[in-house]
């Protein structure tokens, strides 16, 4: 008996160390680098939380009418589709259920006050280009750079077939939509360098097409789209 409890210790440790080295990483939503990213996690958990206690609650009701066969047997079958199929998820779904409206609301690029900066990415089989019209419409291929700390909007399209937008570590996904422009607004914390991914199946290459997100002090983001000018494979 000992050496199976040993073994079945040994596969929840490894279990949990392979879900908690999920938790970060270059594309890993549970690792925010953002405002829109944090509440996105938040909401993880607390859906993540809302179900194990969820479950917990059936789990318990399924343990006592094991070890306990008469139990409940006093409540009628209505009574029980009632209480246990309508009353208990509704306890813990509907809170869900408007805590993630309203996150969600949250989430959308609302009007402010001032305009944020406007990135275009245009997606195509299988590359990202990326183009700054604000800043004299320089074009950077596989490479976003963002200011830190400034909210961005990402003015999203395709040229061929349906894609998505994605850096898990700054906001949500978008669909890029062939002949249709869709906007998602990104901020970065911090400077340094993360990773974006196409998230909508495009084609054979659909695996390699990653973009690298380069994020800049705002002072230094004017030099380095200058630079990215003047690199080769940049235009203008």
């Amino acid at each position: 008996m000992s050496g199976h409890r040993s073994v079945l210790r040994a596969a929840l440790q490894a279990g949990s160390l392979a879900a908690l080295s999920g938790c970060r990483g270059p594309l890993s939503t549970l690792d925010p680098s953002g405002p829109a990213a944090a509440s996105i996690a938040t909401m993880w958990w607390v859906m993540l939380i809302g179900s194990a206690v969820l479950f917990l609650l059936v789990v318990g009701i399924f343990i006592q009418v094991i070890r306990r066969p008469g139990w409940g047997s006093s409540v009628s079958p209505t009574r029980w589709i009632v209480l246990g199929g309508l009353v208990l998820p509704a306890i813990v779904l509907l809170p869900l259920l408007a805590y993630g409206l309203v996150t969600g609301e949250r989430l959308l690029p609302l009007p402010g006050s001032a305009p944020p900066q406007r990135i275009e990415a245009v997606a195509a089989q299988w590359v990202w280009t990326f183009r700054y019209p604000e800043h004299g419409g320089v074009e950077t291929r596989n490479v976003l750079l963002v200011p830190a700390g400034k909210p961005v909007d990402m003015v999203v399209t395709s040229k061929d077939v349906i894609h998505a937008f994605w850096v898990p570590r700054f906001a949500g996904k978008i669909d890029a939509v062939p002949g249709r422009v869709n906007r998602l607004r990104i901020q970065a914390d911090q400077p340094g360098r993360y990773e974006g991914t196409c998230d909508e199946f495009c084609g054979l290459g659909h695996a390699g097409m990653r973009f690298v997100v380069i994020v800049h002090r705002p002072e230094d983001f004017p030099a380095a789209l200058t630079q990215a000018l003047a690199a080769p494979e940049a235009k203008k």
